[in-house]
């Protein structure tokens, strides 16, 4: 089994899809996992024209690329979200430090993205969902288990109908668990998920550098929502506590040595990527394993080509016989 390795867009997002198409090949790729943003691929375009996603397909086909699924993670964020000032990095700058406009247009651009796909071919989404009550992570002040069950419900308010569309698309939505998020580990994730029991199209991105850096196991978390993952990111991160360095960062931007931990190109950090595989395996996933590229010690370029080989080190298919059944007597 050679699965496909992709690339994730969103750290190339200044480039156009012909420039990146052609970097993506010479690095060792065989698709991208386009970014819903920058300059790569337009949402509303993509819903209305299937042209223009003929045409997306055109300039993947001439690097000899494909797409397997769309990122809309920085969309999805502006749903779930609300009133934060960071949110008109993502929005549009004619909605700037409008808390509703920026969620009425990201409700609409996320309609936008699951018909795309649908136009694409596609039968994954990934992304964010966002959260209300990312801010109260810290108890103090004091947080009640009302707010708690009222950030959830929410969620599911807003993302329930966007599933109905994922439904009548014939598209599944992969949460990328993540801190930001709602679901933002173990338990979290366990908690949205029976939110969305009624709806199989809801499920996971596994992403295991947001794990490994909370001490959760990535392997076992791959293993025990086996069920509900629809897509892999390959991405890696190392935890460097040194005495002084803590998990939450101090507010020290990501490649500082100070941190605590940081992103790291595959293979530089502490993911166990065999018993990812393994897992991986022993499930049953053959779709992509898109490569998210994030390391502020390394160049991009180099960085995603080792990547990209790396990728295919580590992967391998399962057996299909015993390893002793060749030494039977006849």
């Amino acid at each position: 089994m050679a699965r496909l390795v992709t690339l994730m867009t969103a750290q190339w997002a200044d480039l156009t899809i012909d420039e990146l198409g052609a970097k993506a090949k010479q690095m060792g790729y065989d698709g991208l996992e386009l970014a819903c943003w920058g300059n790569q691929f337009n949402p509303k375009q993509g819903a209305e024209d299937p042209a223009y996603c003929q045409q997306v397909k055109d300039t993947l086909a001439k690097h000899g690329l494909v797409c397997k699924a769309l990122a809309a993670h920085i969309i999805g964020q502006c749903v779930g979200d609300y009133d934060d000032p960071r949110l008109d990095n993502f929005a549009p700058p004619q909605y700037a430090g409008k808390k509703d406009e920026i969620r009425a247009w990201a409700i609409q651009e996320m309609k936008y993205v699951i018909k795309a796909a649908k136009n694409m071919g596609i039968t994954v989404v990934t992304g964010f969902v966002g959260s209300p009550i990312w801010k109260y992570l810290y108890s103090f002040p004091q947080t009640t288990e009302e707010m708690v069950n009222a950030g959830f419900d929410e969620i599911y308010r807003l993302w329930a109908p966007l599933m109905d569309e994922c439904r009548a698309a014939g598209v599944k939505f992969a949460l990328e668990v993540h801190p930001g998020e709602i679901a933002f580990d173990y338990y979290s994730t366990q908690r949205l998920l029976e939110c969305f029991k009624d709806y199989p199209e809801f499920g996971l991105n596994f992403d295991p550098s947001h794990l490994i850096w909370q001490g959760i196991k990535p392997e076992l978390f791959l293993r025990d929502f086996a069920s509900r993952v629809y897509h892999v990111h390959m991405k890696d991160a190392a935890v460097t506590l040194d005495g002084r360095s803590g998990l939450l960062g101090s507010h020290i931007d990501f490649g500082d040595w100070r941190r605590g931990w940081n992103f790291r190109s595959l293979g530089h950090g502490d993911v166990n990527f065999e018993e990812i595989i393994r897992a991986l395996n022993d499930m049953g996933y053959d779709g992509p394993l898109s490569v998210e590229w994030e390391d502020s010690g390394m160049e991009r370029e180099f960085g995603g080509a080792e990547a990209a080989a790396f990728v295919r080190s580590v992967d391998f298919a399962p057996s299909d016989i015993k390893f002793d059944d060749a030494i039977a007597s006849k």
